[in-house]
């Protein structure tokens, strides 16, 4: 049995080429999982139906973070209102509270994909760490939500 050693060279290539083939893999994988929390956030925050509407509700009508319907149950017509824009129209301060956490977490994640269009003009790890703050302060500001 004969064993032969690579020179130091080559094996550092073969090494640097293995490091550089899964480094781009976990990046690639890193930017796919941080598209989709950002597609559940937007979806969080712009999504109406949070509570209300369904079959076994006594009236019609539902309301989401900003913005609400209520029903009139002599015309069946819903009336809505709230905007993410005027935070006077949300009637209570826990949903303000509310959507102030989540649409800061869901601008943070989505200015986090925006700066992935910095892999062409910086280096790729000051990028990932840029990133990474970005995408765990939007965790924080999520976690802090369910609090």
């Amino acid at each position: 049995m004969d064993n032969k050693m690579l020179p130091a060279q080559e094996a550092a290539k073969i090494y640097h080429t293995n490091y550089v083939r899964n480094a781009r893999a976990i990046g690639v994988l890193w930017a796919i999982f941080t598209i989709c929390f950002a597609i559940i956030t937007v979806v969080v925050f712009i999504q109406p139906y949070w509570i209300g509407d369904s079959v076994n509700t006594p009236q019609a009508g539902y309301f989401g973070l900003f913005h609400y319907c209520i029903g009139n149950a002599l015309t069946s017509e819903l009336t809505c209102k709230g905007s993410p824009l005027d935070f006077a129209s949300i009637p209570a301060d826990a949903f303000k509270t509310a959507m102030f956490f989540v649409g800061t977490s869901m601008l943070l994640i989505v200015g986090c994909i925006i700066c992935f269009s910095l892999f062409m003009f910086c280096s790729t790890g000051s990028v990932y760490k840029i990133c990474a703050w970005m995408q765990l302060a939007s965790a924080t500001w999520s976690i802090v939500n369910l609090g």
